[in-house]
């Protein structure tokens, strides 16, 4: 884009000042931020991200750019590799334990997987070294065909630039998964308005007639890309609509179509060579050098002066001849501290071979050319004539948009294309990722050897970290294999691999085709992990988990060996987590029976959610030894363990957090968030609550169901807390017929519990101690509820409000007798908060205040809230000066956390606690006690519901309305009705 035309983008204002915006503000406040501009083929995202490089560059900027290519979707890290390759050499200043992440993320040296997030946090350390000297921009186009490890590493950059001058721009299509997975936030780019459309048509096509601009301005439909394409179209073209279907075709299929026609009119040679750059070769032409060019021996052709030569853009390639074709492109970005780096998107294992020089390779088909064109120079100029592609700043040959790439392989013949592919493996060196994959694309029948390599690539790639581009490598490895028994055996581990990348739903794909396969000997145990997986993740169905689970553990007790190192506590976690979901005895039963075999955090585990009132004493001390003894890779492997044991006994704070960000590559950021926002609910933190919902529509989209239906329970959650009985039933719509058709009791239960919860915030506590007897009886702590300790102050409460005040010192001598107080903190708290609601008179004081005192209790920010009501409601009906602040200090937390029905129980006890107030109308002064009296019997409760609301006798409130009748003029509770509805009206 030229500076003129990027200074005058048509029609974009909202666009360009929205993206100057951003740029100014990381330029001087240092705010960060990311976004995705997202639109149709040919809208202008490339041209928006053009104006926004330069923009950027103006204000002096450092810029990193990465393209997504389809031929390098597969390629773990190719992405993460084109933005950070520039900025590697900062490393050194960074500390050892993020250099060797970055390095092995980058290929540079092998080491364990690091995964998503500390790749992010070392990744975002380097972008702050970076951004020390001047802000920076990085712009990624095509993000839907970035690779997913990429993806994974930018999500969590999205996510923690916000604090730093370091601003992404991405550009993608509107539609697809790939997409979506882009975490950035949305700025849509949609068609031009028709004066913004017409003034691009008459800036490349001032010649046009009239009829055709108007007919050209109809069917583009302010698509840029079509405005300056569809006047080449021939008069008969125009209008013209898809076979068999009615209207025009949609503009990028016009296009496809049009660049199709073009292609067709090439000559042989061009069409061949625009073939191999669509596969993802990378072809450099260019009749002047300007830098050294290889040495060549004397008389060969790059060693003559004025030849075509071709330039490599860095160890990808090397320079022969005039013509030089590589297995896959080079891909420069701007390096931050002036020049420019270009960087392969892998590391290469040698240089490639130049068309026309093949030295190794597959022999390509014999209707397809393998060598130079006799007059490369007339390639060059059918080319460019064609308006398909040019040659860029390094002579290599770049397509004029995305669509055409799609158009040239879609022309091509099968037997074309895999004769491509085989050229172009010919062309890279052996231990390059991109020669395996021509190869494989090239391959029609099985092939052992190939099979083989494409396995041991998959692993290796795995082992960095790219788990999901792995499964793809070892799933055409299992299409390749000669026997079935190897197909088995690397689908296996292809679904194995598509699941810990996060690609569940193609897990599901290859899950689907093990089913109906036998398993080879000695694969059970991965076989019933990969179903299992897909079975609770995706189908929320547990019965595979009891059915192959212990049949798996079984065998590997008695091999001792393993497919890969922790499946046996991979496994026993599994069945472990459907056993806590369901409380089926079939997995409580196998789980005893190899407890002996696992670790002893796996134990722990299974003490604090199989019988917690009896097996959890002690846990949380004894979570905290066993992490502080685990070596770094130990902890890698347990993360899952540890996230469910800290969340069973409510330990999951801060710290842990810090420990999974920093270290774990096997806890996926899906579970890290589940425990995450319910560790903000019983926090305090209800700010959260939105996100939770996203997380759940995320879920949802990449076939994660389990997950999203656990996501909206932990949002019901803040809905109950708050009060918000509409918002509840709401989600309890979406979520109870799945769980309840998956027997998940850990989410019918809570359920349960959360109804319970609304109805205790309105008051009705009949209701409420209904529903609390269903999950536990009084005095009962019962095996099956591993979350006992949340409704047992609940129950307790809704007890005293309705007059069982042995049925709550029951419950609360239970709470006593097993020893609740020694599982964690938070169980202490509440139990010491239910004494003291339960306590007799004498004692009360005394309790409230020992509760306070527990160790952390400030922490259970709800928890407390409703504790000091209660403590607050009873100073009041004693008249004691400081109910005031304990009443005080519950409204003000309840209104940081918006729970508004809490809160106003609190206004109502303050107004009782006050003066007498003035009734319009009335004849007297109703006291705070008589006015809470009146609006009770208002509501039509008797004077034995309204006692026990109260926490007086029925007498008591007979004696009230004694004097409040006379007071207000009236005779019956009708009329107190109607009398405090005419004093509120005439107060508003």
């Amino acid at each position: 884009m030229s500076e003129a035309e990027d200074r005058e983008l048509l029609g974009r204002e909202r666009e360009t000042a929205h993206l100057d915006g951003i740029l100014e503000a990381a330029l001087s406040d240092g705010r960060g931020a990311a976004v995705l501009l997202r639109g149709q083929a040919g809208i202008g995202k490339s041209a928006l991200l053009a104006w926004t490089r330069n923009a950027a560059r103006r204000r002096g900027f450092a810029v990193l750019a990465a393209v997504g290519a389809v031929a390098e979707a597969e390629l773990a890290f190719g992405g993460f590799h084109q933005v950070f390759w520039p900025l590697l050499k900062r490393s050194r200043t960074l500390p050892a334990r993020d250099r060797d992440v970055l390095e092995c993320a980058l290929g540079l040296r092998e080491g364990p997987p690091a995964g998503a997030a500390p790749l992010g946090a070392s990744a975002l350390a380097l972008l702050t070294e970076a951004a020390r000297d001047r802000p920076l921009l990085v712009v990624v186009d095509d993000v839907q065909w970035i690779d997913d490890s990429s993806t994974e590493v930018f999500a969590f950059l999205h996510r923690h630039v916000a604090a730093l001058p370091v601003v992404f721009v991405g550009a993608g299509r509107e539609d697809g998964p790939a997409t979506e997975r882009w975490t950035a936030r949305p700025v849509p780019v949609g068609a031009l308005e028709p004066a913004a459309a017409e003034a691009l048509l008459r800036r490349h096509h001032p010649s046009l007639p009239a009829a055709a601009a108007t007919r050209v301005l109809t069917e583009a439909a302010g698509n840029p890309l079509a405005l300056l394409e569809l006047p080449l179209l021939p008069d008969d073209e125009h209008g013209a609509g898809l076979p068999g279907a009615p209207g025009r075709m949609p503009p990028a299929h016009r296009l496809e179509r049009l660049f199709a026609e073009r292609i067709r009119s090439l000559p042989p040679d061009a069409a061949h060579t625009l073939l191999l750059a669509a596969l993802g070769g990378r072809v450099t032409l260019r009749t002047t050098d300007t830098r050294p060019a290889p040495t060549a021996a004397p008389g060969h052709p790059a060693a003559t002066p004025g030849a075509l030569t071709a330039v490599s853009g860095g160890p990808a390639v090397a320079s022969v001849g005039p013509m030089t074709v590589s297995g896959g492109p080079a891909v420069s970005s701007e390096d931050p501290t002036g020049g420019s780096a270009v960087a392969p998107v892998e590391p290469m294992g040698g240089p490639a071979v130049a068309l026309g020089s093949p030295t190794g390779g597959t022999a390509a088909a014999p209707e397809v050319p393998t060598t130079v064109p006799a007059n490369p120079a007339a390639v060059v100029a059918a080319v460019e004539a064609s308006g398909l592609a040019h040659l860029d700043g390094t002579g290599a040959l770049a397509f004029r948009h995305p669509l055409v790439r799609s158009a040239v392989i879609s022309l091509a013949s099968p037997e074309d294309e895999r004769a491509a592919h085989r050229f172009l493996a010919g062309r890279l060196a052996a231990g390059d990722p991109r020669r395996l994959r021509h190869e494989t694309l090239a391959a029609v029948l099985p092939d052992a050897s190939l099979a083989a390599r494409l396995e041991e690539a998959a692993r290796r790639i795995a082992r960095r970290g790219g788990d999901a581009e792995g499964a793809v490598l070892m799933n055409r490895a299992a299409a390749l294999s000669a026997d079935a028994a190897s197909h088995t055996a690397r689908l296996t581990w292809a679904a194995v691999m598509a699941a810990r990348g996060g690609r569940l739903a193609h897990t599901a794909e290859l899950v689907e085709e093990l089913e109906r396969r036998p398993v080879p000997p000695g694969f059970e145990p991965l076989f019933a992990y990969a179903v299992v997986y897909v079975d609770q993740s995706h189908r929320i169905d547990f019965e595979s988990s009891f059915t192959l689970l212990p049949r798996a553990l079984d065998l590997l007790s008695r091999t001792g060996v393993e497919p890969f190192e922790g499946l046996a506590e991979q496994i026993y976690f599994k069945l472990l987590l459907a056993a806590s979901y369901t409380d089926d005895p079939r997995g409580w039963r196998a789980l005893e029976k190899h407890a002996g075999a696992v670790s002893p955090l796996a134990r722990l585990c299974r003490a604090v959610w199989s019988d917690p009132p009896r097996t959890a004493h002690g846990a949380t001390r004894e979570l905290a030894l066993l992490t502080r003894e685990m070596s770094e890779e130990q902890e890698a492997g347990a993360a899952w363990l540890l996230l469910w044991t800290a969340s069973a006994v409510d330990a999951a704070d801060e710290t842990l957090w810090r420990r999974f960000t920093g270290q774990h590559a096997y806890a996926t950021q899906g579970s890290v968030a589940k425990a995450r926002f319910y560790q903000d609910y019983l926090r305090g933190r209800w700010e959260s609550a939105a996100a939770c919902l996203r997380e759940a529509e995320a879920a949802d989209d990449r076939g994660y169901h389990c997950n999203a239906l656990l996501f909206r329970h932990y949002y019901a959650h803040f809905l109950a807390g708050r009060g918000d009985e509409q918002g509840l039933r709401e989600v309890e719509a979406l979520i109870e017929p799945t769980a309840s058709g998956a027997r998940m009791r850990f989410v019918t239960d809570h359920l349960v519990h959360l109804r319970a919860l609304v109805a205790l915030a309105h008051g009705r506590y009949e209701e409420a101690y209904q529903s609390l007897v269903q999950l536990m009886p009084p005095g009962v702590l019962p095996r099956g509820l591993p979350w006992f300790h949340l409704p047992f102050y609940d129950l307790v409460a809704a007890a005293v409000h309705t007059g069982r005040r042995a049925e709550a010192a029951a419950h609360v001598e239970a709470g006593r007798a097993a020893r609740m107080a020694g599982v964690s903190g938070h169980h202490a708290f509440l139990l010491a908060a239910a004494d003291a609601v339960a306590a007799a008179d004498e004692v009360a004081d005394a309790r409230y205040r020992s509760a306070y005192a527990v160790e952390g209790a400030e922490t259970w920010v709800f928890a407390m809230a409703r504790l000091r009501l209660a403590h607050g409601s009873w100073l009041r009906r004693r008249r004691r000066a400081e109910a005031l602040d304990v009443l005080h200090r519950a409204r003000d937390a309840f209104r940081r956390l918006g729970a508004e029905p809490w809160a106003e129980r609190c206004e109502e006890e303050l107004a009782a606690a006050g003066p007498p107030t003035a009734v319009v109308g009335g004849r007297g002064l109703l006291t705070g006690q008589e006015r809470r009296v009146a609006q009770l019997a208002a509501r039509g409760l008797t004077n034995k519901e309204i006692g026990t609301a109260l926490q007086v006798s029925p007498r008591t409130v007979a004696a009230h309305l004694y004097k409040i009748f006379p007071k207000l003029g009236v005779t019956s509770r009708a009329g107190i009705a109607r009398a405090l509805a005419d004093d509120s009206a005439e107060r508003d």
